[in-house]
């Protein structure tokens, strides 16, 4: 009998456990913690902690390219980072103080490189490291927003996605305004 069981489980091919029906949800639900505005999942803390830190260096870089900027249309893009994550950092904080979550303080090292390379740029240099490090940061976060926003069942989560997402696509529509985005390179290192 064992030697049966045992050709039989050899006869049928193994499959990924996560990708069996049913199980991609209980996987979920297993890292999720209820709240009072809905289970809040591993995921959603991961977007509420991104939208954190990148308004932690991107109002700096927007501050920086409204002093600096050798054009207005980065100049006008820089007004838009800084008065869109102004207003979606006081959103995140306080979903995170009702989900009692923790945030940064202070951007990623790769943030924070990031910033340097737009203070060592000038002119035109600087506009184009400006636009194309911001257009290929927001370009990245979009498909995560849309991908909360669906699955998400926490009614705090699904709202700071949608605004999130609204003030993303202002941004990168902004940034595309400018004229110095190369999008042959953000298509190549996807």
């Amino acid at each position: 009998m064992a030697l049966t069981v045992t050709v039989g489980a050899l006869a049928f091919p193994m499959w990924d456990y996560e990708d069996r029906s049913g199980t991609t949800q209980a996987y979920a639900s297993a890292s999720s913690v209820d709240t009072q505005w809905g289970p809040l999942t591993a995921q959603d803390r991961d977007l509420i902690y991104r939208v954190r830190l990148a308004g932690l260096w991107e109002m700096p870089a927007g501050k920086q390219a409204m002093e600096r900027a050798p054009t207005p249309e980065i100049k006008e893009a820089g007004d838009h980072l800084v008065n869109g994550h102004a207003d979606l950092d006081r959103r995140v904080r306080d979903v995170a103080k009702k989900l009692g979550m923790t945030l940064p303080n202070e951007p990623t090292p790769e943030q924070q490189g990031w910033l340097a390379q737009m203070d060592a740029a000038q002119g035109k240099e600087y506009e184009r490291t400006f636009a194309q490090l911001l257009r290929s940061a927001h370009g990245k976060i979009f498909p995560v927003i849309g991908k909360v926003r669906n699955e998400t069942r926490n009614s705090l989560v699904r709202q700071l996605a949608s605004d999130t997402n609204q003030t993303v696509l202002d941004h990168i529509t902004m940034l595309e305004k400018t004229g110095a985005v190369d999008f042959d390179a953000i298509a190549n290192a996807q």
